[in-house]
């Protein structure tokens, strides 16, 4: 007999805890099963050692307020991506509270987030920058300097045997934070099968087929035993990092077509060594180089990981076909329709820095990246550093009406037409903005049952529906009071 349900999550990060999350917070009352096809949560791209942690905020990521040739600096894209982080804040604020989750020092820290820039032109750039979002209510504190004692003062390793006369300058925000999306995302399971959630490790969806009711019907296998079994649902969230294309595709919803991603690695220089960890507490983020991946922007981060600080640099990118670190050499090449080869072919042809990056990316050696390093650190010391692998980055590759296809940086939801399935598409600032991602998508999937949870989403989420930077007095409020419950006040 098939086994049914009301929702059924695949994948073990952030996005499904998340959405698991809201869900029996919101109806408590429905089944909810959970797959993850390896033996535990959070070992993909929420895992600590996969990503970066920054708690991304737009608060030292150059590339939230790009430089448009002829136009004037826009705030727009960073000032939402703070709104959105706020509304994260808020809900770990809540689940604090609860008891859902532990400890927040388990989960989150706080860490200054820095942009360091050199050469006159990205000078005038940050200095601009710091001008326009100085007058955002979400960014009040943001500091800015070119003076080497200031900036020596907020993150000694970058100014030390600096070569006098070049032209540098730096931002700082003492708000900022690092996250332990893996410690989250175990807390969030923890609760969530305490509570009555199923979450079955080990289990691979292998396939997914619409019913008449509306339903779906999943097939599934044991990975140890490799029992084949089926489960109907309600609903179906595909949280399942690079390889929700290959389900979504499965799927047959007609949404999917047109997508392809395009898989990058990383690898990041990590420290240990006490005395060079003591002398750095911040995120410090750059510019990108020419042809890079908003994702591959270099930044030397302070790490928390069950309680113990290091260093991080990177990253630096690296190529496998796997759309997942325990992913399949062929997922690259499987993933090809007839209806998305076009727009991955022109997504090729129109970005050759790209490849040249990635070529010059694998051809360094760990001398080569130490070297990289000193840019920012030049003190930098070959024995202090080892190279860890980062996660795999799916880069979403998609239909554009003018361009044939283009490669899209962020993230992106792709939901049927009747919402009962959707996934999650992309990278980078995804697991910061799992909330609100989250939220748009119960309006959109949900929209019988979204008009009576509000009032419980309120509750959660103090400002769901408002604009924290319209209102200076509220921005100011609502950060205060989730750094006192989080513990992150500057």
């Amino acid at each position: 007999m098939t086994e049914n349900v009301d929702v059924v999550l695949i994948g073990g990060g952030i996005m499904s805890a998340t959405l698991g999350t809201l869900l029996h917070e919101l109806q408590p009352d429905w089944k909810i099963v959970a797959f993850e096809r390896l033996s535990d949560v959070a070992q993909e791209s929420s895992n600590p050692w996969n990503n970066a942690g920054t708690g991304h905020a737009a608060l030292c990521e150059l590339n939230y307020m790009p430089q448009v040739k002829g136009e004037p600096l826009d705030p727009a894209k960073a000032v939402s991506i703070n709104e959105q982080f706020q509304q994260s804040r808020q809900f770990w604020s809540s689940l604090v509270e609860k008891g859902v989750l532990d400890e927040p020092k388990t989960f989150i820290n706080a860490t200054p987030h820095m942009t360091f820039v050199r050469g006159e032109k990205d000078v005038a750039y940050l200095k601009d920058r710091y001008e326009v979002l100085k007058k955002q209510p979400l960014f009040e504190g943001i500091e800015y300097s070119e003076d080497s004692r200031v900036i020596n003062k907020w993150a000694p390793l970058l100014m030390q045997k600096r070569r006098k006369g070049e032209p540098f300058a730096a931002t700082r925000v003492p708000a900022g934070t690092d996250v332990d999306f893996g410690a989250l995302t175990h807390q969030l399971f923890d609760h969530l099968t305490k509570s009555g959630v199923d979450l079955r490790l080990n289990h691979e969806v292998k396939n997914l087929k619409k019913q008449k009711d509306g339903g779906w019907l999943l097939s599934y296998r044991n990975t140890l035993g490799h029992t084949p079994n089926q489960i109907k649902a309600r609903f179906v969230f595909v949280g399942a990092g690079g390889w929700a294309l290959k389900l979504l595709q499965r799927s047959g919803i007609p949404e999917i077509k047109g997508y392809g991603v395009f898989p990058i690695g990383g690898q990041f220089l990590k420290t240990t060594n006490p005395k060079v960890v003591a002398q750095h507490k911040a995120k410090v983020y750059s510019q990108a180089s020419v042809g890079a991946p908003p994702m591959s922007v270099p930044h030397l981060d302070t790490r928390v990981v069950d309680g113990e600080s290091s260093l991080m640099f990177g990253p630096f990118a690296t190529f496998s076909p796997k759309f997942l670190k325990k992913g399949s050499m062929l997922d690259i090449v499987t993933q090809v329709r007839p209806h998305n080869l076009w727009p991955m072919l022109r997504v090729a042809f129109a970005n050759p820095d790209l490849i040249t990056y990635l070529v010059s990316e694998l051809l360094k050696n760990h001398r080569k990246k130490v070297e990289s390093l000193r840019t920012f650190m030049p003190t930098a010391k070959d024995e202090d550093w080892t190279l860890i692998d980062a996660g795999q980055r799916a880069q979403v590759m998609k239909k554009d009406p003018k361009k044939g296809g283009i490669l899209q940086f962020g993230t992106e939801v792709v939901s049927s037409a009747d919402g009962s399935i959707a996934g999650l598409l992309g990278a980078s600032p995804g697991a910061s903005t799992a909330v609100p991602i989250m939220l748009d998508l119960l309006k959109k999937c949900f929209p019988n049952e979204y008009p009576s949870w509000e009032p419980e989403l309120r509750a959660l989420i103090p400002t769901f529906g408002k604009k924290l930077n319209t209102d200076a007095e509220a921005a100011a409020k609502s950060t205060a009071a989730t750094a006192e419950v989080l513990g992150i006040s500057a």
